[in-house]
């Protein structure tokens, strides 16, 4: 028993040439072996091919009036269209079909078959029908070629066989790029959509929660592109470093082969005071000449807003000279409850003169320590 053309493609024997696309379109992408994984693609591959015969025959005139009046296997055989002139003796079998032309294949001895294949001239002789390949009707189709070099009238130029890039911001397959981001049906498709998250050093050292709002493109069965909106949430943890990623599992674009993992790169945001180097903070703390020399008791303020005192009354302090307060640097995720160093450079200030009375006070000092 032949194919049924029409209830592959589930459409009415009455279909348009528009309903025809439609129908092909959609079950084109349900098929697409590039789409299924494991034991399921040697099914949809069958079904791939299916679809594209069902629709290469049905969207032609000839070829469907051959597939209606005598069947699948009449076309594929070489019956030529009703009413072409081309049968036999009346009520003999062509090919062995009953209501064909005669065995003898039409006047004057010839043989006459039924066209078929891609390029092919159309009424240049009735050759038997081969199925094209699925592959060039699907790329003929999608990107808005028309079926012209599959039904005989068009130019005899072939498509590439390279595979559609689905566009992330189209519902049709873009052959051309020309867009950062896109999306294809092979097995290279970008499985993650990346975005960088700027966090300033305070919330990295407290924690913070940060709400994100992202637009998803999801491909429905026909091909078109509908997009929803979701807000995500990022828990940042205190400790986190720049490069820390937040994966949302199936959370981005569904374009046709499974739902993208978006991910969240924290970026360390700079501060203007504090610099982080691993898990210690640094920070600049500037003396005059007589703290430096004398001592001094200063309160500076964490990257927290806490009030902390740092002193030194014995000794001298040397421009660049650096300090270090364990325990008050960055959180360690890895450790919780401990939390690297703070440490602070001094920049010394030095008069930029003196008065006399001033450098013999000076000179009088340093002499007689």
């Amino acid at each position: 028993m032949g194919k049924d053309y029409y209830k592959i493609l589930d459409v009415p024997k009455t279909a348009t040439e528009d309903q025809l696309k439609k129908a092909y379109k959609k079950m084109a992408l349900k098929w697409h072996p590039d789409r299924h994984q494991g034991p399921d693609k040697d099914q949809a591959e069958k079904k791939f091919k299916e679809v594209s015969e069902a629709f290469e025959v049905l969207n032609d005139k000839q070829k469907r009036a051959v597939y209606d009046q005598y069947g699948e296997e009449a076309l594929k055989s070489g019956m030529p269209p009703p009413g072409s002139g081309m049968g036999g003796d009346g009520g003999g079998s062509f090919f062995g079909f009953p209501g064909g032309a005669g065995g003898k294949g039409g006047q004057g001895g010839h043989t006459f078959t039924f066209s078929s294949g891609p390029g092919g001239s159309g009424m240049g002789g009735f050759h038997g029908f081969t199925p094209s390949n699925p592959e060039d009707i699907f790329q003929q189709i999608f990107m808005g070629g028309g079926m012209g070099d599959f039904m005989g009238g068009g130019p005899k130029t072939r498509t590439s066989r390279s595979k559609p890039t689905f566009n992330a911001r189209d519902s049709t397959p873009d052959m051309f790029g020309g867009f950062n981001r896109r999306e294809d049906l092979s097995g290279s498709k970008k499985k993650e959509i990346t975005r960088t998250l700027p966090v300033n050093l305070k919330d990295l050292y407290t924690g913070a929660s940060k709400k994100l709002k992202v637009t998803r493109k999801i491909m429905d069965p026909n091909g078109s592109i509908n997009q929803s909106e979701k807000i995500l949430q990022i828990d940042i943890k205190p400790g986190w470093k720049s490069g820390t990623k937040v994966r949302f599992s199936g959370e981005g674009d569904d374009l046709g082969h499974g739902p993208q993992d978006i991910v969240i790169l924290i970026e360390e945001k700079t501060d203007p005071v504090f610099k982080r180097v691993q898990n210690d903070l640094h920070m600049n703390a500037d003396l005059s000449l007589e703290e430096a020399l004398c001592g001094f008791k200063k309160t500076i303020k964490t990257i927290d807003g806490r009030s902390l005192t740092v002193e030194n009354v014995t000794n001298v302090v040397d421009p660049g000279q650096e300090s270090r307060i364990s325990n008050e640097g960055m959180p360690i995720s890895k450790t919780p409850g401990k939390k690297g160093d703070l440490i602070i450079t001094y920049n010394v200030k030095f008069p930029r003169s003196l008065t006399p009375n001033q450098k013999a006070k000076i000179k009088e000092a340093l002499q007689n320590p």
